[in-house]
């Protein structure tokens, strides 16, 4: 089973209590390709574009959406 960033982020700062940046960084990450699959799952289904999608779509979406790697 997949594991959310949230369990990750838990997981990671029970284990190593002093490695809370790399931990919080990882779990962004996680969390932005997450989203990155979601939305191109999402306009999969909705559209009927599969052979037009790509990973680069979902990236865009995520920048526009979410400022980048903030």
């Amino acid at each position: 089973m997949k594991q959310t960033e949230v369990d990750y982020l838990f997981n990671d700062l029970i284990a190593n209590p002093g490695n809370f940046i790399k931990a919080y960084k990882q779990a962004k990450e996680m969390e932005k390709q997450q989203i990155i699959e979601a939305y191109i799952a999402g306009s999969l289904t909705g559209c009927g574009c599969y052979d037009y999608m790509k990973k680069e779509d979902g990236e865009q979406y995520y920048n526009e959406t979410y400022g980048g790697n903030k």
